[in-house]
């Protein structure tokens, strides 16, 4: 792998990091990995551990993806938090501060007004009384998962394990219990690789909703609760707690941030909007090494351009460089760490997972990546359920087949609610996934990227990504006529991405195409022993299919897999 040096050149240092100085210090996004961020986080409370990496690019460069993650190929995600108590969809504590936002007129209604019950009261609220991630993970492995992921924070700012940094944490409040320990200790009992989400880098810029107030009614004017103070709490529930510790908003807004869309512009610090001082750089930094050293996650998600607030300041590049160190020490020197990012350039995707939010590549990657999404909304609606929303066990195995065919891996969320628990709904879906994995799982696991990564109808229509992702579900749907290809050992792997006829013909495989180098022996449906009859034509390899004793769920996709003469037969 090559490693890149980079040369450091001296930008506007601003001291006092506001709005009105953000004009003078604005790098594109091809200047920035030569940012000399304006905040250094300290490692005095938090030490960095020792090893190789330094918090520079140049330096994380160095990183390989490890055969565990490129083995992997399926996660599951539990996107869960106290945004999930209201069971009214994602990024509610940011809307329920908007009027006539319908998560507001949600929160009105269910809750009250919130000048007088804010998100700080929803957290008391949730109790997750009913959570147990035993059976949840268990059910989980069942359906193929090689690793699980828990959501260690969102961009509420509410931390889910027992966190030395952030007093607003789920041992303290809400569950009062350490999610994150327990959904790593029901995971490494599976046998399952383990790793946490962090997104709280934006709860700066994400909560200066709470600091509006209404503009018409019978409460305009009268200010929600994101500017109270640790003094304002006598005699409440949450006297001796600062709301500012969660609401982060002790700050002068961005403009127009009421406009709920300007965030997206802001997302990377390089745009108009207000910029984090050195005190909330260093308190993110240090809960999340303390999130990394209490628990070990073998991946580390990171909802961010890049790393977390970059290029403000380089606390995303030291938790990098402890993560990865860290992990080598305990390791016995071998590097097992899983890093992902969004929005990466050339040189970022050398140094961590490139990750994609629901959406896909439209080629074989030459790193491998992951795709994260969701088969419903990230945090759980129930409007979702009772309008029969879910993405399908076929949609989910379609886009498994397809990432891996490319080089990368896929993170399913699958929504929890309040009390912890999934729905009927989730639970058949999940439950045909294992179905279908537990027939064609040797075909995905462990394989890597063959020559080319399919063909068919649909590779003439396909969707570019958009910002971190996005193109989910936007090109020609995939059918029968449409395969995929990976291969592992002797053995090449082709899905046609549903129930074939009685013949299957695969133009890749034939002789005109010229990709096979060996001989064909044998031809097998995927999870089986039976020799099937094919025969190797100029056009296609030509396979009769056993229509009558196709597996479980052959209608989501047939692998029929192609075995080679071995690599040192001539």
């Amino acid at each position: 792998m090559t490693i890149h040096s980079l040369q450091r050149q001296a930008l506007v240092v601003i001291s006092a990091f506001s709005v009105t100085g953000l004009a003078a210090w604005q790098p594109s996004r091809a200047e920035q990995a030569d940012v000399e961020p304006p905040h250094r986080v300290s490692t005095e409370s938090e030490p960095m551990a020792s090893g190789p990496f330094s918090p520079s690019w140049s330096s994380l460069a160095a990183y390989e993806a490890p055969d565990w993650f490129r083995d992997a190929k399926f996660g599951i995600w539990a996107h869960w938090g106290p945004q999930c108590a209201p069971e009214a969809g994602d990024w509610y504590a940011r809307h329920m501060y908007s009027q006539g936002h319908w998560q507001y007129e949600s929160h009105l209604k269910n809750y009250g007004h919130p000048s007088e019950f804010g998100f700080k009261d929803v957290i008391r609220s949730w109790k997750a009384e009913r959570w147990n991630p035993e059976e949840l993970v268990a059910l989980y492995k069942r359906a193929g998962a090689m690793y699980f992921v828990a959501m260690a924070n969102h961009h509420d700012n509410f931390d889910l394990w027992n966190s030395k940094h952030q007093p607003w944490n789920s041992v303290a409040l809400g569950p009062k219990q350490d999610l994150v320990g327990r959904w790593a200790r029901a995971a490494r009992d599976q046998g399952l690789r383990f790793g946490v989400t962090v997104h709280a880098a934006h709860a700066w810029l994400w909560y200066e909703t709470a600091q509006g107030a209404d503009a018409t009614g019978s409460k305009a004017g009268v200010p929600y609760d994101g500017r109270l103070r640790k003094s304002d709490g006598q005699g409440t529930w949450w006297d001796g707690l600062d709301p500012q510790d969660l609401y982060e908003q002790a700050h002068e807004p961005s403009r127009d941030f009421a406009d709920l869309n300007k965030i997206h512009g802001r997302w990377n610090w390089t745009g108009d909007g207000s910029v984090p001082d050195a005190a909330y750089c260093q308190r993110f930094y240090n809960r999340t090494v303390d999130l990394i050293n209490q628990h070990d996650p073998d991946l580390l998600y990171f909802d961010d351009t890049a790393l977390p607030l970059w290029p403000a300041s380089d606390a995303g590049l030291t938790i990098a460089a402890h993560f990865y160190n860290r992990n080598m020490a305990r390791r016995e020197g071998r590097l097992q760490a899983v890093l992902c990012g969004k929005i990466l350039d050339q040189q970022q995707r050398q140094c961590m997972i490139w990750d994609i939010e629901r959406g896909h590549s439209n080629r074989i990657e030459p790193f491998p990546w992951q795709t994260d999404t969701c088969i419903g909304d990230w945090h759980y609606n129930r409007d979702v359920y009772n309008r029969r929303r879910y993405k399908s066990a076929h949609s989910v195995v379609h886009m498994l087949i397809d990432i891996v065919s490319k080089n990368g891996n896929l993170l399913l969320n699958v929504p929890v609610r309040s009390d912890g628990t999934i729905d009927d709904q989730e639970r058949a879906i999940v439950e045909e996934i294992a179905e279908w994995t537990a027939v064609n799982g040797k075909a995905i696991y462990g394989t890597r990227p063959w020559i080319v990564f399919g063909e068919g109808p649909a590779m003439d229509e396909t969707a570019e990504l958009s910002a971190q992702g996005f193109n989910e579900g936007k090109g020609k749907p995939l059918t029968a006529a449409d395969y995929r290809f990976v291969a592992r050992g002797d053995s090449v792997f082709a899905f046609a991405m549903g129930r074939p006829g009685e013949t299957a013909a695969i133009a890749s495989l034939g002789n005109k195409a010229g990709l096979l180098q060996r001989k064909i022996v044998k031809v097998r449906l995927a999870g089986g022993d039976e020799p099937l009859d094919w025969s190797q034509e100029n056009d296609a390899l030509v396979i009769k299919v056993p229509t009558a004793s196709l597996p479980a769920r052959s209608e989501f996709a047939t692998c029929f897999e192609i075995i080679l003469t071995a690599a040192t037969d001539p």
